[in-house]
């Protein structure tokens, strides 16, 4: 495992390519006239495995600070850590919507963001907090799990295509404070905002709290080398 900025660095990148390539394929499906529902989950997935597989092994993959939050309470990422990775993460999303802006225009970028469906504010939120929930509990077994092997990184993507194909209509499936932020902040359009910088926290502490039942508290990595991608760093926690 990577140490010093690099971790910070990696965090950065792969937030970059998450976001980047999920938005760009909201642009793509609009133009080709496309079916956004099947298009954008699978962008979003895929840019995440690209992700993964480009930067993980050096800060543990998270690239979304519900995750980081998740690691951070079982003890996984120390807490000097965890407002640095915040940081890069949002820099990321940010970066990510500048670069869609000069491809584009703002207007367009607005129009990546996520916001409340026809159901209504309550219920993005309600959607937000428990697929998170979902999302970060496969994350914090895959992080830990030898059993699968290589499908332990693949479970992770294929999570996140699972809450695009059936979030998307309720609340834009965010899941992830910086996904939603970056493009918001670049589209200057933040109908429902607070719903995804409060949501996705919210249900990364729920699946904190399932994990750790269900899992009997805190899992030591194993040793295998797959399970390293998706590694916390190894220091100490505080």
């Amino acid at each position: 495992m990577v140490g010093g900025y690099n971790r910070y660095a990696a965090e950065f990148l792969g937030a970059l390519v998450l976001v980047f390539g999920g938005t760009t394929a909201i642009v793509a499906a609009g133009r080709m006239d496309a079916p956004i529902l099947v298009v954008v989950p699978f962008a979003f997935g895929l840019a995440l495995l690209a992700g993964l597989y480009a930067f993980g092994e050096v800060s543990g993959g998270h690239f979304n600070p519900a995750v980081s939050l998740a690691m951070f309470l079982l003890g996984r990422l120390p807490s000097t850590d965890l407002v640095r990775y915040w940081l890069a993460q949002f820099a990321g999303g940010i970066l990510a919507a500048l670069a869609l802006l000069i491809a584009t225009s703002q207007n367009v970028v607005g129009a990546t963001t996520t916001t409340p469906g026809i159901t209504g504010s309550g219920t993005a939120f309600f959607i937000e907090v428990l697929f998170t929930a979902i999302f970060v509990a496969v994350i914090l077994q895959a992080s830990v799990s030898g059993q699968f092997g290589a499908s332990s990184l693949l479970a992770i993507p294929l999570a996140l295509v699972m809450v695009q194909l059936a979030a998307i209509p309720f609340s834009g499936a965010s899941v992830n404070p910086a996904r939603t932020f970056g493009p918001d902040l670049v589209g200057n359009e933040w109908d429902g905002i607070w719903i995804y910088l409060i949501a996705p926290p919210l249900g990364a502490v729920l699946a904190v709290g399932l994990y750790s039942y269900v899992h009997g508290g805190r899992r030591e990595r194993p040793p295998a080398p797959t399970a390293e991608v998706l590694a916390e760093p190894d220091r100490p926690a505080p």
